[in-house]
């Protein structure tokens, strides 16, 4: 057994070291305009090939309250040696800021980007959007509702929108029906105690103004909200005539569905790529 872990952890530091040969990374980039704000930083992650690349922007989870870009440098560097300029960003947190503030952040970063991310080699015409749990309600958040992007300026268009395992797509549902547990408690830091906030801070209720593809992927074993509402946007995108693609990811549960992608060779990189380019 214990040889068997020493050589996954040489596998492992092997290929961090052919990953740190080819790809960059651009650290701490303030995209807001508050110098040295952490929340408000992103870091980019790019091949050292010439020529325009498709970029893609992580949004990470953490219920909201938890969570930072630094965690993600697997991903960055796993999608950057795949030919992907890869954006993982840093928002507010509760108790600090709401899901407004945090959706404003997060339209922010994707302003930043298509203003900047031609430096990187990056093309600012073919930007998509991922998000993993909380990281998904915001990402499908400033895609659904326009009056995030819109306020940050941002003129272009968002190609596609990747969800992994994205929590809180009708956070009225959940709220209205969920246990009040600790959990429960830590999301009205986030969405306030009025449902009327859970309505508009829900991203299915905007699902009219979507036009772009859709990845959608959920865990066999994850929280029954979630699959319950990947499926619902899945069924309105569909009668909508937008092209989506549904996916459930067998044996795994809500932490899995992000954590297995530390691995390079993870299948979930090919189907991404396979979507990007297709679109």
């Amino acid at each position: 057994m214990k040889t068997r872990l020493l050589l996954m952890l040489l596998a492992f530091t092997s290929s961090i070291f052919t990953l740190s040969a080819k790809v960059k990374v651009a650290k701490d980039i303030d995209y807001a305009g508050h110098t040295g704000k952490v929340s408000n930083q992103l870091n980019v992650y790019y091949p050292v090939s010439q020529g325009k690349k498709d970029v893609l922007i992580f949004i990470h989870g953490g219920s909201w309250s938890s969570g930072k870009k630094e965690t993600y440098w697997w991903l960055g560097r796993n999608l950057a040696r795949k030919g992907m300029v890869t954006v993982v960003i840093n928002y507010g947190l509760a108790p600090d800021q709401q899901y407004g503030q945090m959706a404003t952040d997060c339209a922010n970063a994707v302003k930043w980007v298509s203003d900047h991310i031609a430096d990187y080699g990056g093309n600012p015409e073919r930007i998509f959007l991922m998000g993993h749990s909380a990281g998904g309600h915001l990402a499908e958040l400033i895609n659904a509702d326009p009056q995030y992007l819109k306020t940050a300026g941002f003129k272009g268009k968002i190609s596609g929108v990747i969800l992994n395992d994205a929590f809180g797509l009708d956070m009225n549902e959940y709220l209205s029906k969920a246990a009040q547990d600790d959990n429960y408690h830590n999301f009205l830091r986030t969405f306030t105690s009025s449902s009327e906030v859970w309505t508009k801070g829900s991203p299915l209720n905007y699902l009219g103004n979507i036009r772009n593809p859709h990845l959608i992927f959920y865990g066999e074993n994850t929280y029954p909200a979630i699959q319950i509402q990947s499926k619902r946007m899945f069924e309105q995108l569909m009668r909508q005539q937008v092209p989506c693609e549904l996916l459930l990811i067998k044996n795994k549960k809500h932490v899995g569905m992000i954590s297995q992608m530390v691995f390079g060779s993870n299948r979930l990189y090919k189907t991404i790529l396979d979507f990007i380019a297709g679109h």
